[in-house]
């Protein structure tokens, strides 16, 4: 008995040891077959970074995570992005106000924000009021391809435009333009981190809009799903406390 038993030991322990190398091998099919998508993102600290910490990028890959999709970003011009994504280039947009499906009618629209931005006028003249009427006959830059301020300065006597934050507020500094319209934390981080004491935020801010991920008609599947997520994360705190924690170190009254 003890000899004849040794091989059928053997034989379990061979059967049980393929059958584990198969399940390893599934999961790491699994694993390489593991949803992607590519979104371009136009924004800067403290809402995305590269270290991939700022608040859109922890609350947003933590709601992809939660339907089964890893996120990737890719930093593309605003107006570039938006054309991209619309051709199915890229995956959709990381954060846009709402309504531009009219205009891009590829994209879709998650019903549930993903952040709510405050956009605003910067200046060194603190006395300029941040509105639409004050600052419309003055020497205003703002980024190409952000809708909102394409909209409120049209025909606008002395507008300029900029490629990016860097190239719109290094224009403000030298005087090229007297106000630069940013959104409110993201201009704060940039002055911040640039040093330029003498630039500000006008007061009050212009607008407020809620932010929306969109995604090209491809993916219409997780829309509904990535908005159950977005709310789950706000009904649990996550977004609150996320929100406190990469915004308020740069806290300054609207």
């Amino acid at each position: 008995m003890p000899v004849s038993g040794k091989p059928i030991r053997g034989r379990y322990l061979f059967v049980s040891v393929i059958g584990l190398c198969m399940f390893m091998l599934a999961g790491t099919a699994a694993a390489a077959e593991a949803r992607v998508l590519v979104l371009n993102n136009a924004n800067e600290p403290p809402y995305t970074t590269d270290a991939r910490d700022g608040f859109m990028d922890i609350v947003a890959t933590e709601a992809f995570r939660r339907v089964g999709v890893e996120l990737r970003l890719v930093k593309l011009p605003a107006e570039r992005g938006l054309i991209n994504a619309n051709a199915g280039i890229e995956d959709g947009e990381l954060a846009r106000i709402g309504g531009l499906e009219k205009q891009y009618p590829n994209l879709i629209r998650v019903p549930e924000k993903l952040a709510e931005l405050a956009f605003a006028a910067f200046g060194k003249n603190a006395a300029i009021p941040g509105k639409w009427d004050a600052i419309r006959p003055r020497a205003v830059g703002y980024i190409k391809g952000w809708k909102i301020y394409e909209q409120q300065m049209a025909g606008a006597p002395r507008m300029t435009t900029a490629d990016n934050a860097e190239q719109l507020f290094r224009l403000l500094a030298l005087g090229r333009v007297e106000v630069a319209l940013y959104e409110h934390w993201m201009g704060l981080a940039l002055v911040k981190q640039q040093g330029m004491k003498a630039i500000q935020p006008l007061q009050p801010a212009l607008a407020t809009r809620e932010m929306f991920i969109y995604l090209h008609k491809r993916h219409a599947d997780l829309v509904t799903p990535l908005a159950a997520a977005l709310r789950a994360l706000k009904a649990e705190g996550f977004y609150d406390r996320i929100q406190r924690e990469r915004l308020t170190p740069y806290a300054r009254e609207l």
